[in-house]
């Protein structure tokens, strides 16, 4: 891979799937799943946020379609996958299990693994689980999963987004505000959606007005609108550990660190903090890693998105010349 060649660090122009499929996994749950780009191309599976964010049509733009088989795919209770937000059989065993009925259905070998957010856990997780199954990582605004993590979300992000954190929890009583957790999961899966859907656009209103170096009222209002899935997968997940063992992620590196692999991780992310990227990346020498210096979580702030794409590239070229 020749690094003195600058590689592109702009998005590709829009494209539509060649292929397309409703897949079912069980008998509750059917995952969307889609491929665009080259079917001769490189693998590349794209893993969304959340949990419970979903794909979208933007996310196949971070990849070169003429040099990828780009597939994209909403998990369990998650996008188009049906039925939305829903948690029954939905835990970090099923998602992993998910990605492997996919590739499997697909014929793909091995591919590259594109995860950002809860994405980069579960592209972890995966990869620890199946290593012989990726040819490598691109992994950006790092989170592990640790009870350390949730409560910085539930709780210390009030300390540099006051307002927004006041608004998330005055949605509860206050008796209640001490542990907003248990208060909207109370709430989240109440029988009635009148009393759910205020509370999961209150969840999903608060990530979106901190997921940016400067605010954007565009990217809170499209986090509402996929509000119900994302927020009642997040609480969920966050009230289980997101599933893992105690430092699991870091713990099992070991299973991965051969893997060629690239941390993007952005200075001012409130989300996920930085601490998370730079204990992943000290305990993974070999990674490239990135620190955005002026940009917050979302992955759309140009700055983040640059880096990213830069270094799906740089995989483009090094894996390309493999072939």
């Amino acid at each position: 891979m020749d690094l003195r060649l600058e590689p592109r660090t702009e998005l590709y122009p829009a494209i539509e799937p060649y292929d397309t499929g409703m897949l079912a996994l069980d008998d509750i749950h059917t995952m969307y799943w889609e491929v665009s780009g080259n079917p001769r191309g490189i693998p590349v599976l794209f893993l969304h946020g959340g949990p419970g964010g979903g794909c979208s049509a933007e996310h196949r733009r971070f990849f070169d379609p003429h040099a990828f088989r780009i597939v994209l795919y909403d998990q369990r209770g998650a996008g188009c996958s049906t039925p939305p937000g829903e948690v029954q059989r939905n835990t970090l065993s099923h998602l992993l299990a998910d990605i492997e009925t996919l590739r499997d259905y697909l014929g793909v070998d091995r591919w590259l693994v594109f995860g950002g957010s809860w994405g980069s856990t579960l592209a972890l997780a995966y990869g620890q689980t199946h290593p012989q199954r990726v040819l490598g990582f691109v992994l950006r605004g790092i989170f592990l999963g640790r009870p350390c993590e949730v409560d910085w979300f539930l709780h210390g992000l009030r300390h540099v987004f006051p307002e927004a954190w006041r608004h998330f929890v005055e949605m509860l009583p206050p008796a209640e505000r001490g542990d907003p957790l248990k208060g909207y999961l109370k709430r989240l899966f109440d029988p009635d959606p009148r009393v759910q859907l205020p509370f999961a656009r209150a969840w999903s209103e608060y990530e979106g007005s901190c997921s940016t170096f400067m605010p954007n009222p565009d990217l809170a209002r499209h986090f509402a609108d996929e509000a119900l899935g994302l927020a009642r997968l997040e609480a969920h997940y966050f009230a289980h550990q997101c599933f893992l063992a105690p430092d699991q992620l870091l713990h099992n590196l070991y299973r991965v660190r051969h893997l060629p692999a690239a941390i993007v991780q952005a200075r001012y992310d409130m989300v996920c903090p930085i601490r998370s990227a730079d204990e992943l990346a000290r305990a993974w020498p070999a990674a490239r890693y990135t620190v955005v210096p002026d940009a917050g979580h979302s992955v759309w702030e140009p700055p983040v998105r640059a880096a990213v794409v830069r270094e799906v590239e740089l995989f483009k070229t090094r894996l390309g010349a493999g072939r």
